[in-house]
């Protein structure tokens, strides 16, 4: 062997020495947590419900844990101290975002105001979110149209209550949800309630939620991102691509019927205060981050929506005392007004609101939230959190921790008539729309639409379970994906009040 193979050779050793010496060093300084198995690491400790399974390992590790899943170092936060210290006092070290590999689809992590990195261009983003899509101005002068599709809800429900026809409340929440939407966004439905026609976007965005949802190698071994080995990418691409296909053909329309000499007057939707700032010279938000833009909202804005709504009335019906209480509520405000609940009415319904409040901390929509990343090594507790590793905040574990909440696995919503705590991100007790710079923007949307669905519902209808079931006997179980779902769908049959 000549002389600069041998120095080749032995520097090489150095070096990885080093590496793994300086690995050791960082490592040891990692919270605590399961020792990891080879290459898995910590993998077969999740099972079919993680945050179940992270939420038991945190009791044993306490509320800031470190485990190695697959190839990725994950830090699991499971308290109201931690997430503050995490999501408020080092906001900024962990306003980075984990990017599932199911992001790639239509190339959306690129552009992505949810997944992409705190820059310049996602700063003008969640600028143009805000003042465009989310402003007060803005949601105040949609609350009409908000309403008309409440009345859409509430003529459905009445025709099957009229034939006695059992109704799949999450299916029924997820297309009032996605036609506020699609009104605020376009001035169009984009779903109905029983025709199959004219269901394509609909059913796209369903079957992009379930791809999401998987469990993905990929996400776990990021080497294999290349490769998409169970084809998650491959066919979400076939239902993204719809849907930006029907995008397309909204803003061509739009755009032909803005440049027509027919038309005096403007929709006054999203789309049209879009294009208006696209098209100044300074405007640095191009058509595709358009698409993108509403691609997020979408996706995000209305399985959460729908699946709240969903266990909402799921844990009403399982305590018929509780739904006896929130109906009176609705029913006695409501006796000198208009039959559906109005948006301004929401504040005078104390007891419908914590409903919400007790439905976010039993089933949040995202258990996890949206899992962040480390910029940088930062130091907490004395504690090293590594540069890149993944944040997993389980407020699924937090709402259920006894330390916290007195009998947290009872619906109690009384608990909010004695405790004044909000969802808005400065109760860290409560934020199933996450806190600090990378906080959900549709907040209060979502705020508005859950209690004038949930208050309607209630008001207008008694609710028999299909089968005869009693209400003892509902199942309240639930399975992991891109949302907090039941096991089962909640299929009831409405009655008109006695």
């Amino acid at each position: 062997m000549d002389y600069l193979t041998l120095s080749f050779l032995f520097s090489f050793i150095l070096t990885v020495a080093f590496a793994i010496t300086i690995t050791g060093r960082r490592n040891s300084r990692l919270p605590p947590g399961p020792f990891p198995f080879p290459i898995i690491g910590s993998l077969l400790l999740l099972g079919d419900k993680p945050h179940h399974s992270l939420a038991k390992l945190s009791k044993r590790y306490g509320p800031l844990m470190s485990l190695k899943l697959g190839s990725r170092t994950t830090i699991v936060v499971s308290s109201p101290d931690m997430a503050k210290e995490f999501f408020q006092t080092h906001d900024y070290s962990f306003s980075s975002r984990s990017v599932p590999d199911a992001t790639r689809v239509v190339d959306h992590n690129k552009y992505s105001i949810v997944f992409l990195p705190p820059g310049d261009q996602w700063r003008r983003l969640r600028r143009i979110s805000k003042e465009y899509l989310f402003s007060v101005q803005r949601l105040d002068a949609g609350e009409h149209l908000r309403h008309e599709k409440v009345k859409e809800l509430l003529v459905h429900v009445n025709r099957c209550c009229t034939s006695q026809r059992a109704v799949n409340i999450g299916e029924i929440a997820f297309t009032t949800s996605l036609n506020v939407l699609s009104n605020f966004m376009f001035s169009t439905d984009l779903a109905q309630y029983d025709s199959v026609e004219s269901q394509e976007f609909k059913d796209s965005v369903w079957a992009l939620i379930e791809v999401a949802g998987k469990p993905n190698t990929a996400d776990f071994f990021p080497i294999l991102k290349p490769f998409d080995p169970q084809g998650l990418v491959r066919r979400g691409n076939v239902y993204g691509k719809k849907i930006m296909t029907i995008f397309d053909r909204i803003i061509d329309q739009r755009l032909l019927t803005r440049s027509s000499s027919l038309v005096t007057s403007a929709n006054n939707d999203v789309l049209d205060s879009l294009l208006n700032m696209q098209q100044k010279e300074e405007s640095e938000f191009s058509r595709n981050d358009m698409r993108h833009l509403f691609f997020a909202l979408f996706i995000a804005g209305t399985d959460t929506t729908s699946s709240t709504l969903e266990w909402a009335m799921a844990e009403l019906i399982h305590n018929p005392e509780k739904l006896e209480t929130a109906r009176s509520e609705v029913i006695k405000l409501m006796e000198n007004k208009k039959n559906i609940i109005q948006e301004s009415d929401i504040s005078q319904l104390p007891y419908l609101q914590a409903v919400i409040k007790e439905t976010f901390r039993l089933h949040p929509p995202a258990p996890f939230l949206v899992p962040r990343q480390a910029i940088g090594d930062v130091e907490i507790q004395g504690f090293m959190v590594p540069n890149n590793a993944q944040i997993l905040c389980n407020v699924w574990a937090m709402g259920r921790d006894s330390k916290v909440w007195s009998h947290p696995e009872t619906f109690m919503p009384e608990r909010f008539l004695e405790i004044n705590i909000d969802y808005k991100g400065q109760d860290f007790k409560l934020i199933p729309f996450g806190a600090g710079r990378r906080m959900c923007p549709g907040l209060n949307i979502s705020h508005r639409m859950l209690h004038i669905m949930l208050g309607t519902l209630i008001q207008n209808f008694e609710w028999k379970l299909v089968g005869n079931m009693r209400a003892q006997d509902i199942d309240m179980g639930e399975k992991f994906g891109l949302t907090l779902q039941r096991n089962t769908p909640l299929k009831v049959i409405p009655f008109g009040l006695k």
